[in-house]
């Protein structure tokens, strides 16, 4: 999962075409944090499910932090995202083949009401989808290739309005898709099915088609890759590893320091080795299928929406600095939960 960018004024948000060589644009190094950040304004956690037709929210800045819960117009959604200025809730349905904005969410909490008030949708243009991502006022959704729409995988980049969402671009690719980050133009996206993480510069710029990726490069030891989230902030890239989709207990996480270097220092088709890897993998960790992830820059902690154990546990990590089995700081159950989105601000 899923974590992505507004533009640059608005930054302080903690959100979420192709080169013809294999050569990538270096990020500028980030800004030496502040030992005493500025206290968040909002720290709030997003969670969607495939099974219970309600998104979770839990309010981390509370004395008491606890989830609520709202029902949706959708029993199977994957992929959620907030936006603080349109106060609106975005989820990807799959029971409905839409992108759905649900408004006026602070007035939910305020009332205490128990659902969420869907404003507008898209069009059905897509069959199972997978993520989304959010730059502005453009959201993007994965398709996900399946015998229901040929076996085709796809970018749906629609343009968000005050009323709707009208689409913009549809991109096939060669891979099939899962967890997507948007950084800016660019796009990071895992290949299910794969240990491969794949890149699509200057992402916006296509016409409506076929894409080819800027880059593609292995990660050493990782079976099989689905949730995805890049900080800009601290040069971090999380992936997440569901192992055999059967297995409760092989999933895992892997943390790449100082990723644009090693990103940029890594050929096309190469390998990340697991030497710029920090793991965390073993039965302690409950990481059996984990389908998202979230991170904080800030706290360096990381949110994982893991979909088997428990029938869906929402679980959290400190950042890891050695490989190991290590136990979720906090671990609660939510069924059928399938993203997990975090914004600070």
């Amino acid at each position: 999962m899923k974590k992505l960018l507004f533009p640059l004024a608005i930054i302080a948000i903690s959100f979420a075409s192709c080169s013809d060589d294999d050569s990538m644009p270096t990020p500028v190094d980030p800004t030496p944090v502040d030992p005493t950040p500025t206290p968040a304004v909002e720290l709030k956690l997003f969670t969607s499910s495939n099974t219970s037709g309600a998104i979770s929210y839990t309010d981390l800045l509370a004395t008491a932090p606890t989830p609520k819960s709202f029902s949706v117009s959708s029993t199977d959604s994957d992929g959620i995202f907030y936006d603080p200025f349109k106060d609106q809730v975005i989820l990807a349905s799959r029971t409905n083949n839409r992108v759905d904005a649900y408004t006026g969410f602070r007035n939910s909490i305020i009332t205490s009401s128990t659902a969420l008030s869907l404003g507008f949708s898209s069009v059905s243009d897509f069959t199972n989808a997978r993520e989304i991502a959010v730059s502005g006022d453009k959201v993007v959704v994965t398709q996900d290739q399946n015998a229901g729409n040929g076996n085709i995988s796809k970018f749906y980049v629609y343009q968000r309005n005050t009323s709707g969402f009208t689409l913009l671009n549809t991109y096939t690719v060669d891979i099939k898709l899962w967890g997507i980050h948007l950084e800016g133009e660019t796009m990071y996206a895992i290949a299910d099915n794969t240990s491969d993480l794949v890149v699509y510069n200057n992402f916006f710029a296509n016409a409506t088609g076929t894409i080819t990726a800027s880059k593609r490069v292995t990660i050493e030891g990782l079976v099989r890759t689905h949730g995805i989230t890049y900080s800009n902030q601290d040069n971090v890239m999380v992936l997440s590893d569901v192992g055999l989709a059967s297995s409760a207990t092989d999933g895992g996480l892997i943390v790449i320091n100082n990723f644009s270097s090693v990103l940029s220092t890594t050929a096309n088709m190469g390998t990340i080795a697991m030497s710029n890897q920090v793991r965390i993998y073993g039965p302690n960790s409950l990481l059996g299928n984990p389908v998202d992830v979230a991170y904080d820059h800030v706290t360096n902690e990381i949110y994982v929406a893991e979909r088997l154990n428990g029938g869906g546990q929402v679980l959290k990590f400190a950042f890891p600095t050695t490989n190991g089995d290590f136990a979720p700081q906090t671990a609660r159950n939510e069924a059928g939960v399938t993203a997990v989105y975090l914004l600070r601000r």
